[in-house]
C-alpha cells in the first residue's frame, strides 16, 4: 500500500482568518494528502475550529519586528526538522528561509505560494534594510522552490522573470453556493457598505470614514489593525460614528454571512507599493460571490476582471470620488442590479470548485 504523502503548510499568522490557507488544506486533506498547517499563537489568538487537517501553533516570545521572525524562522527549522513530512510549502517569504533549510537537509519537496508582492508591502517596501533582507531572502530561496504559485497573472509574469522560476497561478476564490441568489436582486432597501481585511495604511479606510459624513448608509469595517484606534478617532472627528460600526476579527463563515446582508463592499487601495498594484485581493472575490456591486481600486488585475464582467465600479482613493461612486451605487437601481446579475455570471467561473483542480494538479507533479 502506498504511503500517504504529508504536506507541511507554513505561516507567520495565528490561523484563524486565513481563508486562503484552509480553502488549500481542505482541498489536499480531501485528496488524501495528510496535511498540516503551522502558523503562531499569539497572546490573543482565539480557539482554533475543528478541521479535517491538522492546525499547530508555535509560541514566540516576540510577536513582531525582526526578532519574531528571527525566533519563529529558528522554532520553525527544528519544527520541521524533527516532525515527518514530505513536502514542505512555505506560504510567503516570511517562512521561506528555514522551510528551505529542511528541505535541503532532509531532502525533501519545498513548494512556494506567494500570497502578495512581500518585498513591495507597504510596511517593506520604504524601509532599505529590511526590504534588502527580504529581497535576499527570496533571491536565495525561491530558485530552490520545486513549484511556485501566486494569486494573480500579473505575479506570476513578475516572479517568474525575476526568479526565472515558473510560478503558477491559484486565485483567492470561495466555493460557489449553486443555490445562492442575493435577495437584494429584488430588494434594494439594506443600504450597508462592507470593508472586509486587516486595517493597515493604503487601504482607503480615512478617506472612505471622511466621505461617509455625505454618505446615507451605514459602514461596516470587519477587520483589526494598525490604524484601529486612528479609524475609530475619525469616525469621532468627522462626526460619523453613528454610520460607522467597527466589527473587528470575524470568522470567516459569520463574516460570509454579514457580507451576504451587505450592500456594497470597498475594496479601495492607494499606490504605495507594487504588491497594492498588482493585488487581487480575498475581499474582491468575497463580495462577487456575495452577489454585491463593490467599489474597487483601477489596478491591472481588477481592470481586467472588470472588463470581462462588469462586477464593480472603479475608483481613485480619493474623497470626493468615494463619495460620488457610492451614492451612484446606492442610487441608481439600475446600474446596481446590472452590476450585481454580471456577479452572479462572473462567480460561475471564478470558484474554488475550478481553482481547486489546478491547485491539485501542481501537487500530484511535486
Amino acid at each position: 500500500m502506498e504511503k500517504v504523502k504529508k504536506i507541511i503548510f507554513t505561516v507567520t499568522n495565528d490561523l484563524s482568518y486565513d481563508q486562503r490557507m484552509a480553502r488549500i488544506c481542505g482541498t489536499l486533506s480531501t485528496a488524501n494528502y495528510e496535511v498540516e498547517i503551522v502558523g503562531r499563537k499569539r497572546k490573543n489568538s482565539s480557539l482554533l475550529k475543528h478541521k479535517n487537517y491538522k492546525q499547530t501553533r508555535l509560541n514566540c516570545i516576540f510577536q513582531k519586528g525582526k526578532l519574531f521572525y528571527v525566533e519563529y524562522s529558528f522554532r520553525l527549522f527544528f519544527y520541521l526538522l524533527f516532525h515527518r513530512v514530505d513536502i514542505i510549502s512555505s506560504v510567503d517569504l516570511d517562512s521561506l528561509m528555514a522551510c528551505t533549510f529542511v528541505a535541503k537537509i532532509r531532502s525533501k519537496k519545498l513548494v512556494f505560494d506567494a500570497h502578495e508582492y512581500f518585498t513591495e508591502v507597504p510596511e517593506v517596501t520604504n524601509r532599505k534594510f529590511t526590504k534588502k533582507i527580504w529581497q535576499t531572502v527570496g533571491k536565495l530561496c525561491i530558485p530552490q522552490t520545486n513549484i511556485a504559485y501566486t494569486v494573480g497573472e500579473s505575479l506570476a509574469e513578475i516572479f517568474t522573470t525575476k526568479y526565472h522560476k515558473v510560478f503558477e497561478v491559484i486565485r483567492n476564490v470561495p466555493l460557489i453556493n449553486e443555490n445562492y441568489v442575493n435577495p437584494q436582486l429584488s430588494y434594494y432597501d439594506n443600504k450597508t457598505i462592507i470593508y472586509q481585511g486587516d486595517l493597515n495604511e493604503g487601504r482607503g479606510l480615512e478617506q472612505t470614514i471622511e466621505a461617509m459624513q455625505y454618505i446615507d448608509a451605514e459602514l461596516w469595517i470587519a477587520g483589526n489593525g494598525l490604524l484601529m484606534d486612528k479609524l475609530k478617532e475619525l469616525a469621532q472627528q468627522f462626526n460619523v460614528v453613528n454610520r460607522v460600526k467597527f466589527l473587528g476579527y470575524i470568522y470567516p463563515d459569520e463574516l460570509k454571512k454579514i457580507t451576504q446582508q451587505a450592500t456594497i463592499g470597498i475594496n479601495l487601495l492607494e499606490n504605495k507599493g507594487l504588491s497594492y498594484y498588482y493585488s487581487l485581493a480575498n475581499k474582491f472575490f468575497d463580495y462577487l460571490h456575495a452577489e454585491i456591486p463593490q467599489v474597487c481600486a483601477p489596478f491591472p488585475e481588477y481592470q481586467k476582471i472588470n472588463n470581462q464582467y462588469h462586477i464593480a465600479l472603479l475608483c481613485e482613493c480619493d474623497v470626493i470620488q468615494i463619495k460620488n461612486t457610492l451614492n451612484r451605487l446606492l442610487t441608481d437601481e439600475i446600474l446596481y442590479k446590472k452590476l450585481q446579475t454580471e456577479c452572479n455570471k462572473a462567480k460561475q467561473i471564478f470558484n474554488w470548485q475550478h481553482e481547486e483542480q489546478k491547485l491539485l494538479s501542481i501537487y500530484s507533479n511535486v
